[in-house]
């Protein structure tokens, strides 16, 4: 049963607004996919901040139009998904990381915005280490002189009481 017009505008009302917000679009061929493995690949989307659709090309060419994305639209041919995020590397991760446990679950290629990518470019952007672990490693980065010149600091009043509590234990031996 198809869409009636007010429900096709509703639809790409909804990709538009993700796609307002997005740093990534990938793009995925899902050919014989059982419901279940969707639903579960929903839910692990869902967690990580990706919007993921199945969604008619031409309703997502219509949203995507005037965007950075716009370049896309040559590539939307065939049964797609579609994996919207802010976030490059996640959206990368989710459905790489998906796409290597199914044979059914093809990704095609995606998009930066104004640069198409490749599966293969999806695939080495999702080998990339993601933004929380980005900051992670540099807020450790940033602290790690701070923290040594805090041990050094400490270190001369401790070898001072190293040195006293050395000395009042040779004067009871003497």
């Amino acid at each position: 049963m198809g869409l009636n017009l007010e429900q096709k505008q509703a639809v790409v009302a909804e990709v538009a607004k993700q796609v307002a917000g997005a740093q990534a679009i990938v793009m995925a061929e899902n050919r014989g996919l059982p419901v279940a493995q969707l639903t579960q690949l929903r839910a692990k989307a869902r967690a990580s901040g990706v919007y993921f659709r199945v969604v008619k090309n031409t309703l997502v060419r219509r949203a995507v139009a005037d965007t950075p994305f716009a370049s896309l639209t040559d590539r939307m041919v065939g049964p797609l998904a579609y994996g919207i995020g802010p976030d490059p590397v996640a959206v990368a991760k989710v459905l790489n990381d998906f796409a290597k446990g199914n044979d059914k679950f093809v990704i095609t290629g995606g998009a930066m915005p104004g640069q198409v990518m490749s599966a293969k470019e999806i695939t080495a952007l999702a080998s990339l280490p993601s933004r929380d672990e980005l900051l992670a490693k540099l807020l450790g980065t940033m602290q790690a002189p701070v923290v040594k010149f805090v041990r050094t600091l400490n270190e001369v009043p401790s070898k001072f009481v190293r040195t006293l509590a050395a000395v009042r234990d040779a004067r009871p031996a003497a």
